[in-house]
């Protein structure tokens, strides 16, 4: 659900923000916590590597269990919370044996849920089981790559895949993205979709907000002067100039594909996304 503001001034007349209404607890359980240091886009080296980053609120990082790994141990939803390092919810679980940990929490996740990880898991919302287990057409999300590897696909707010169909040892998916491709019917998948799902709704509303999330300014390559950007330079509002749009170190751009065409996972890709 979004929240909306009143128009007290300007910025706040667009602005909206998810409704976190439905949240459960205020302070996150201190033994899963972390802190990772800020980097502002730079490598081992100091240099800007990663442009258009840096400047943002302090935030600790939550330790989410991404590979479930305890298998036939039932765990029961503790409180449902904000994690300011992804689009999701995760949800606090504590396991039969005591043990507490985050994971990425379901759409219709709720406190006092029970769910659990096993090889045949009971088809049902934030179990965990093996892809060959789970009928056609289902959603689910957090879907491991390999075997024992943890979640890598289908891990931010709403997101979700499809499964298609189960042919020998592979299961074919349908991302979000409406990419087809096997994956080996081994692997561990999450029933459902992902919490969240409204996150891209929201509207940034004001230039202050951005700098709180850590992006930065990015100024446009026709504002630039010659030496600093292929389009800068001219007098006013100078057309491109170059036949082909480009970056600012001069790679061509706008429909050159980048992927390897001898890339190995290249035989597990069915169909293309669009």
């Amino acid at each position: 659900m979004i929240k909306q503001y009143k128009p007290t001034t300007p910025s706040r007349r667009s602005m909206t923000v998810v409704d976190y209404g439905v949240l459960t607890a205020v302070k996150p359980h201190k033994k899963l916590l972390t802190k990772l240091k800020k980097r502002g886009g730079r490598n081992n080296s100091g240099r800007i590597t990663m442009r258009h980053q840096g400047g943002e609120n302090k935030k600790l990082y939550r330790l989410v269990d991404f590979k479930q790994d305890k298998l036939d141990i039932p765990a029961k939803i503790e409180t449902i919370e904000y994690d300011p390092y992804r689009t999701a919810f995760i949800a606090l679980v504590l396991y039969s044996d005591g043990e507490r940990r985050y994971i990425l929490a379901s759409k219709n996740m709720k406190v006092g849920d029970e769910i659990i990880t096993s090889e045949n898991a009971p088809i049902k919302e934030g179990n965990r089981s093996a892809l060959k287990n789970i009928p056609v057409g289902y959603f689910v999300y957090n879907i491991e790559m390999n075997r024992g590897g943890g979640g890598k696909l289908a891990r931010s707010a709403g997101a979700s895949c499809q499964i298609m169909a189960q042919e020998k040892s592979w299961t074919q998916l349908k991302l979000s993205s409406g990419e087809v491709r096997k994956i080996n019917r081994e692997n561990f998948a999450s029933l459902g979709q992902l919490s969240n799902p409204d996150y891209i709704l929201t509207t940034i509303g004001k230039a202050g907000r951005s700098r709180w999330l850590g992006i930065r300014p990015t100024v446009r390559g026709s504002a630039m002067n010659p030496r600093d950007h292929p389009y800068g330079g001219g007098e006013g509002r100078a057309v491109r100039g170059t036949k082909r749009p480009k970056t600012k170190w001069g790679k061509i751009t706008g429909g050159r594909k980048t992927r390897k065409k001898k890339k190995w996972s290249n035989k597990m890709i069915i169909k293309r996304r669009k």
